[in-house]
C-alpha cells in the first residue's frame, strides 16, 4: 500500500462517527462505508441473536443500514450514533419476527445463579482448535437462549456495550438489562455444561505433537537404563 494510502486510511480511522455522518450528508455519500465497516460486527452479532437465522440477518443488517442511512439527518446525537444505528437494526429484526409470527412474550423467567465468561489467548495451533470448538459452542449456547435473554447476552458480553448502552438499544430499563443478563447467565452456564458433558470423553487431548514428543523423550530416557 503506498504511503499516502496508508495515510489517508489513518486519517478516515481517525474521524468521529458524526464526522463521517456529517461529509456523509454533505454529499460525500461513499464515506457510508466507513460506517458499515465499523459497524459490522456490532449488528451482525445482534441480529443473529434476535433471529438466530444466518440466511435473514445479512438480509437485516443492509435493511437497516439503508434505513439508517435514509434517516441521517434525524440522528440528533442524544445518544452514541453506534447505539442509534444498533437500535434501528433491533427494530428491523423484531419487525422480521413478527412478520414471520414468531415473537415471543417477554417473560422474566426463574433466576439462577450468575455467571462470568473467561476467555484464554490462543497461542499454538493445539490451543487455537481448543478456543475454535469453545467458540462454537458458547455460539450455540447463546443462541439457544430465549430471545430477551439472548439480545442482552449478546450486546453485554459479546460486544461489550455498558448497561446504559444496552437499555437505549433495547429501550428497556437498565435494571431489566441486570435481570435480564443475570438470569441470561444461569441459562449459559446450564447450557454449556450440557454440551460440555456430551464431548467429555475429547476433553484434554494429548494427541499429535505434544504425543510425539513424549514418546521421543522417554524412548531417550530408557535407552540409557540398564537392562
Amino acid at each position: 500500500m503506498r504511503t499516502s494510502a496508508i495515510l489517508e486510511q489513518a486519517t478516515t480511522e481517525a474521524w468521529s462517527d458524526e464526522e463521517i455522518v456529517a461529509r456523509v450528508l454533505a454529499g460525500e455519500t461513499m464515506l457510508y462505508e466507513l460506517i458499515m465497516r465499523r459497524y459490522n460486527q456490532r449488528l451482525y452479532r445482534t441480529v443473529r441473536a434476535i433471529l438466530r437465522d444466518e440466511n435473514e440477518t445479512e438480509d437485516v443488517m443492509q435493511d437497516a443500514y439503508v434505513r439508517a442511512y435514509q434517516h441521517l439527518n434525524q440522528f440528533a446525537g442524544r445518544s452514541s450514533f453506534g447505539t442509534w444505528l444498533t437500535r434501528i437494526a433491533v427494530h428491523e429484526a423484531l419487525a422480521r419476527l413478527r412478520n414471520r409470527g414468531r415473537l415471543m412474550q417477554l417473560d422474566e423467567g426463574s433466576s439462577e445463579a450468575d455467571t462470568s465468561m473467561l476467555y484464554s489467548r490462543s497461542e499454538n495451533p493445539e490451543q487455537q482448535t481448543s478456543n475454535a470448538e469453545l467458540g462454537s459452542l458458547l455460539e450455540e449456547a447463546i443462541l439457544s437462549l430465549p430471545e430477551q435473554f439472548r439480545a442482552v447476552v449478546m450486546l453485554r458480553d459479546v460486544e461489550e456495550m455498558s448497561t446504559a448502552e444496552t437499555a437505549e438499544t433495547l429501550e428497556i430499563s437498565e435494571e431489566n438489562v441486570k435481570t435480564r443478563l443475570h438470569r441470561g447467565h444461569a441459562l449459559l452456564r446450564k447450557g454449556l455444561l450440557a454440551r460440555v458433558s456430551s464431548r467429555a470423553t475429547s476433553a484434554f487431548p494429548f494427541m499429535g505433537a505434544r504425543c510425539d514428543r513424549m514418546v521421543v523423550h522417554v524412548l531417550e530416557c530408557i535407552s540409557t537404563l540398564p537392562v
